[in-house]
């Protein structure tokens, strides 16, 4: 053993081990509990990011613990190959797409293989191969047989840079999610999936998802958005003809004094044709410039239509008007006005002169000034409504429900904020749509037996650049003998990673899109790590198409995934100098000099040419230029470092601030550690067996060991705390490394502790623990060695067993910490599944409580 820790030769070494081995392949094995341990999957861009990093390594940590647990763990990878970035990439490097993504994958394999995850590489899926997206195409044309599917020409987000449609989750802001250029609508034939079928599932079967951040649950609810209101049908005055308007706030409508609607309403499209000025306002003042703002502040516009309704109460002639401040994104088009109760409404009718009327009053009516009536909104009664004056909200509401319900024009509607999903994308670098036009217009898919449909083979970049010349010939095919045109648009590429961990069950299966054997074993995802910023685009898909797939037998579980980790962003500092042109330049930190104040914040910049703003602690990034190659960082410290130190600085899901003495830090630990094996076996080689038996000393160590397993395992387990893991294994290696320097521990407690404390890192340093387990001559690779159990005798003191019995029979026991109150005790075996289920049929009417010892619930059931 050498005595300095080189992570570049141990590393390698290790790896290669695994490569030979395949120490990392699965299989089906229904002897064993499964454990499905899965990140989601990169996009091959060229070079991993810290992002990936941080990522990939709490993923390969949570795989490595559970395998050590027993279970039999599948983690895979593969990559999200098709999209836009790619064929931009490839035109900017001046090779075609296939090219430029398989050198990159070939490239991100090697650095991932660097940093040493556990990956079963005999299952990499790639989802521009024919082999994958060719299942997709199957399955779309099942979904089309289903009639889930269909093709019309809508009113769609269109970003002018990327030149392609964009879904409302790629939509922030009034900017496209990826380039940040202002979108544009245009109406154009797409294609689109029934999603708004899901609506009512999606939303109920959050319920099903204990294990995933409350966050994403509130952000996926309020995407969904659901109302529950009412729609009713006016009459248009002086036509035979009805308009339906829907609305939450049916206690108001004696308020209404205009309609607003949308620019994008085909009652607005209608009038444009007949009314130049509408149809300016519309094209060029809504649809080119974006107006849609949801801040008061925004400016207001709108042009009133010839057209009326009839209110259908008082039978009052109301105008309608197209404005701006109907939110595309809450897919509502039409809608009553009453701005005495709306701050939209409200700004909008001051802005054109249009009546205020205010309809609700406190128990002493007192009617402000109409300026400022639309803040009376904690009023109860209503007023200025005819005969339902007085009358409270609730009771109003029912009323007016009531009057309107006996004409026959108004029924209760749930409405949902979500859209139905449009997946064409106007791209070569992309999954083909597997339909086809006939000359008589007919649309049809094309037949299983012909599919996977690739792209247009292009050979050179005049090919890609000509690519309209190649699609004019390559659209136009027969199919038995007939001559048809294929759809040249592409699939959206978050079809491709709304079903890809289905197929890492099996992705070798070729008679179908999915082994239901294999899947049925795997699935659901039992832990699933990502970036917050995808709950409300790639979850809500990842979501709605599994449940697409459960509807189609392809799948038995509801849900994708039981337990979701949302990792922070990586932080480092960001500085940048302004230009001759305003320009922002922005600078490597590692180039400037700084000094800090004793707060550690930064207070002075040092330059000699330019002006260096600083710009904070903000996400990495390539275009504010303050990335990390991970791979200097990997020459530098050795994988194993990176990943202590990510582990260690910060809790999983919170921001990462990067900082290079910390990664020291991690390194230096790892050296004590290899320095204190080193040392060790040194000692045996000289036959210096130390036989002091210092009963005190080797009590209190035992106690300290014992702790140190369940306090870490404890962490890990239940709470994913890995950052306090690692510091109480620190804390540990500490206290050893003063006593053994003293020459004050026996041989063989050090070796048992020497091992227990690298089978708790294996997961955060796998490499560094590999070498060290067989330096300390342990039979077989730690890769298959159990992750350490506690022994209860040595941490009496400050851990106790408590058994749970119900009605005098014992479920389960669980240790907790010594005298936990009967409280706290209830608190944590409440949130136990297999104690959850019973208290949902039983309600407890009696606890006995025997400190540090028992808890017996008395229960009985809730319908005797």
């Amino acid at each position: 053993m050498k005595k300095k820790y080189i992570p570049e030769i141990i590393e390698s070494y290790v790896q290669k081990y695994w490569d030979k081995h395949k120490t990392f392949q699965v299989q089906k094995n229904i002897k064993k509990k499964k454990y499905y341990c899965l990140s989601m999957l990169p996009y091959p861009s060229g070079r991993l990011h810290m992002g990936h990093v941080r990522n990939y390594t709490i993923s390969d940590v949570i795989a490595r613990h559970q395998r050590m647990l027993g279970k039999n763990v599948l983690h895979p990878i593969g990559w999200d190959a098709f999209g836009l970035p790619a064929e931009e990439a490839a035109i900017k490097n001046n090779t075609i797409p296939s090219k430029w993504t398989y050198k990159n994958i070939k490239f991100m394999k090697k650095q991932l293989k660097k940093l040493g995850f556990s990956y079963d590489w005999n299952r990499e899926i790639t989802t521009c191969d024919p082999k994958y997206y060719r299942w997709e195409q199957w399955f779309f044309n099942k979904l089309y047989e289903k009639n889930l599917v269909y093709k019309k020409k809508s009113l769609v987000n269109w970003c002018p840079y990327d030149k392609t449609v964009l879904a409302n989750e790629q939509v922030n802001n009034g900017k496209c999610w990826r380039c940040q250029s202002n979108i544009i609508f245009k109406f154009i034939p797409q294609w689109f999936i029934k999603i708004t079928k899901y609506a009512e599932k999606l939303l109920q079967d959050l319920n099903l998802l204990k294990k995933w951040p409350k966050k994403v649950i509130k952000m996926q609810k309020n995407w969904i958005g659901k109302s529950n209101g009412f729609e009713i049908n006016f009459n248009i005055h002086n036509k035979n003809k009805k308009i339906k308007i829907y609305t939450t706030q049916l206690e108001k409508i004696m308020g209404m004094t205009y309609v607003s609607i949308s620019p994008y309403h085909p009652l607005a499209i209608t009038e444009s044709k007949k009314n130049h000025k509408i149809k300016k306002f519309i094209t060029k003042i809504c649809y080119k410039n974006k107006i849609f703002n949801k801040n008061i502040h925004a400016k207001i516009l709108g042009i009133k239509i010839k057209k009326n309704v009839l209110h259908p109460i008082t039978k009052q002639i109301i105008p309608i008007w197209i404005t701006n401040h109907l939110i595309l994104e809450n897919n509502i088009n039409i809608t009553i006005s009453i701005p005495a109760h709306n701050k939209y409404d409200w700004k909008f009718a001051v802005k054109y002169r249009i009546d205020i009327k205010n309809v609700i009053s406190s128990k002493n009516p007192n009617i402000l000034h109409q300026k400022n009536t639309y803040k009376n909104l904690n009023t109860e009664f209503l007023s200025n409504s005819n005969q339902f004056n007085g009358l409270n909200n609730q009771i109003g509401s029912k009323k007016i429900f009531d009057t309107l319900h006996k004409n026959n024009i108004i029924k209760k509607k749930k409405k949902y904020k979500l859209q139905d999903w449009s997946i064409s994308r106007q791209r070569y670098w992309g999954t083909p749509i597997p339909m086809v036009r006939k000359k008589n217009g007919t649309i049809v898919p094309i037949s299983n037996n012909q599919l996977p449909i690739t792209p247009p083979k292009i050979n050179n970049m005049q090919e890609l650049k000509n690519i309209d010349n190649i699609y004019k010939k390559w659209s136009k095919t027969k199919i038995n003998n007939q001559s048809v045109i294929r759809e040249i648009d592409t699939f959206d590429t978050f079809m491709e990673s709304s079903w890809y961990y289905i197929r890492y069950t099996n992705p070798h299966y070729h008679k179908g899109m999915t082994c239901k054997n294999d899947s049925q074993y795997w699935l659901p995802v039992d832990q699933y790590i990502g970036g917050i910023e995808h709950a409300t685009m790639h979850l809500i898909y990842f979501r709605f198409y599994h449940k697409l797939l459960y509807d189609f037998n392809l799948v038995t579980s509801k849900e994708p995934v039981i337990q979701l980790l949302c990792q922070g962003m990586v932080l480092n500092h960001a500085f940048y100098h302004i230009n001759d042109k305003g320009q922002k330049i922005w600078m490597d930190p590692n180039t400037i000099k700084y000094k800090k104040d004793t707060k550690g914040n930064i207070k002075k910049i040092i330059s000699n040419n330019h002006k260096i703003i600083y710009s904070g602690m903000i996400k990495m990034s390539k275009s504010k230029n303050n990335g990390i190659e991970p791979e200097l960082i990997i020459q530098k410290y050795g994988a194993d470092t990176i990943r202590l130190f990510i582990m260690f600085s910060a809790p999983v899901d919170s921001e990462l601030e990067w900082n290079e003495s910390g990664v020291q830090g991690m390194y230096r630990f790892l050296q004590k550690l290899w320095d204190i094996t080193y040392m060790y076996r040194k000692n045996i080689k000289k036959n210096q067996h130390n036989k002091i038996q210092n009963q005190n000393i080797e009590k209190k160590l035992q106690s300290e060991l014992n702790i140190t397993i369940f306090e870490v395992s404890y962490d890990i387990k239940y709470r994913q705390s890995f950052h306090t893991a690692i510091s109480k294994i620190i804390k540990f290696t500490n206290s050893i490394f003063h006593l053994f320097i003293k020459n004050q521990i026996n041989h063989d407690l050090m070796k048992n502790i020497l091992n227990t404390i690298i089978k708790m890192l294996y997961p955060f340093t796998p490499h560094f623990s590999f070498i060290l387990w067989k330096k300390l001559k342990n039979k077989n690779t730690i890769d298959y060695v159990p992750w350490p159990k506690y022994n209860l005798k040595f941490i009496q003191e400050k851990y106790n067993n408590i058994i749970i019995q119900i009605n005098g029979k014992k479920k389960e026991i669980i240790t907790v910490q010594h005298n936990t109150s009967q409280e706290k005790i209830l608190k944590i075996i409440k949130k136990i599944n297999k104690i959850k289920i019973i208290l949902q049929k039983y309600i407890i009417i009696k606890i006995i409580f025997i400190e540090n010892k028992l808890i017996n619930l008395i229960v009985q059931n809730k319908n005797d």
